[in-house]
């Protein structure tokens, strides 16, 4: 009778731990469900069926038209009249698809976007496949085998193997697989123990395409002064090739791109490579590998921010790429800024992105699209100097 006393103890203490966490936990909300919904929609380079088929749902009610470019990314737009305003976030995550498939039953991998090796292994995936997803798992050497001096190592890629508990090649066919197939992380979205943090992948950007949609519902009910291609693109992990595209057919006069920005305040490097804080509120890059933003831009940016009491983090960035990059070299040049959301943990299986960072974005983007009006707009592309 003392053993089930105490575990009629510990059950005890397990359902209140349960239940606290229960009540810790925010109410479901609207904003909660969209990021949810886009977090957890797969959607790797070249494969974003998913994940657009969850924006298109989310937007065309709030559009008043919605089309597509010849790469797949969406345009949907507000307003008739006034400058062309793109506002632009990428939908495709890091991923993969299969290479081979072995005659034991093994699958290797090729891997799309900017992953670093040490985030691969032990992990588990979803392969589409055309019979529907199929779950799997890339290996690892037991320990019990492995040389003591290898232990540190890291396990690159090209060692890596994704098994689905198939015996042989025929078997993983059986299951709907083949070469070329697109494989995803398989990370939920959870708001992380009841907190205004929330888990999730692929937040570069499903956070950027959330900010959109959210902008979206705010600006269909207020008035704004302008013609807003709200562009969500492809292909922007492998080279920014949706952006290309997306611009040529919106021939912007303003761009404003929406992605997710990178901490430095659990793993502190030297201060140069990010400085950003999550929970310090949304930010701006003011360079990065592929973008230096219009300065007249970056002035709108912090102006509109003061007006607004928002708090504003200005980052630096190397080793980084946004679609601003090619927006601002469409149609003749267009003035652009790369706006950020922080984010723990970018291109990994699992991010952390911090709620108020989320809402002051949208406030941020909402401000500026109101008061860029025609004069604004004329006067940020003014480049002659004074009096000339």
């Amino acid at each position: 009778m003392p053993n089930v006393r105490r575990i009629s103890a510990a059950i005890a203490l397990l359902a209140a731990s349960c239940s606290a966490l229960v009540s810790a936990a925010p109410a479901q909300d609207r904003t909660i469900e969209t990021l949810q919904k886009i977090s957890d929609a797969a959607g790797p380079p070249g494969f974003e069926e998913p994940v657009r088929a969850v924006l298109v749902d989310m937007m065309k009610p709030l559009a008043q038209s919605l089309r597509y470019d010849g790469m797949g990314s969406i345009i949907a737009t507000q307003g008739t009249s006034g400058p062309r305003i793109m506002v632009d976030a990428h939908m495709d995550e890091l991923g993969g698809m299969v290479r081979r498939i072995t005659p034991n039953g093994l699958l290797t991998m090729q891997m799309l976007g900017g992953w670093l090796d040490q985030a691969l292994v032990d992990k588990r995936w979803v392969i589409i496949g055309k019979k529907g997803p199929v779950k799997a798992v890339t290996g690892i050497r037991d320990i019990h085998v492995v040389p003591a001096e290898e232990r540190t190592k890291v396990f690159p890629r090209d060692m890596l193997y994704l098994d689905v508990g198939a015996r042989t090649e025929a078997e993983v066919r059986a299951l709907g697989i083949e070469p070329g197939d697109p494989i995803v992380p398989d990370a939920p979205f959870e708001v992380l123990n009841g907190t205004q943090n929330y888990l999730g992948k692929g937040w570069d950007d499903r956070v950027g395409c959330a900010v959109v949609v959210e902008a979206m519902r705010r600006l269909a009910s207020e008035g704004h002064p302008n013609q807003i291609s709200w562009v969500i693109t492809t292909q922007e992990e492998i080279g920014l090739r949706g952006a290309h595209t997306a611009a040529d057919v919106v021939k912007p006069d303003i761009g404003i791109a929406i992605e997710g920005g990178i901490t430095g305040d659990v793993y502190p490097g030297r201060p140069e490579e990010t400085q950003a804080k999550l929970g310090a509120g949304p930010g701006f890059f003011l360079y990065d590998t592929s973008t230096i933003p219009n300065r007249k831009m970056v002035a709108f940016v912090k102006q509109t921010a003061a007006e607004r009491k928002l708090p504003l983090q200005a980052d630096l960035v190397q080793g980084y790429g946004d679609d601003s990059a090619e927006i601002q070299k469409s149609n003749g040049g267009v003035p652009t800024v790369n706006l950020v959301v922080p984010i723990r943990y970018t291109h990994a299986f699992n991010g952390i992105l911090n709620r108020q960072d989320f809402d002051q974005m949208v406030d941020l983007v909402v401000s500026m699209i109101k008061k860029l009006d025609a004069n604004e707009v004329k006067r940020i592309r003014d480049f002659a100097p004074d009096g000339r």
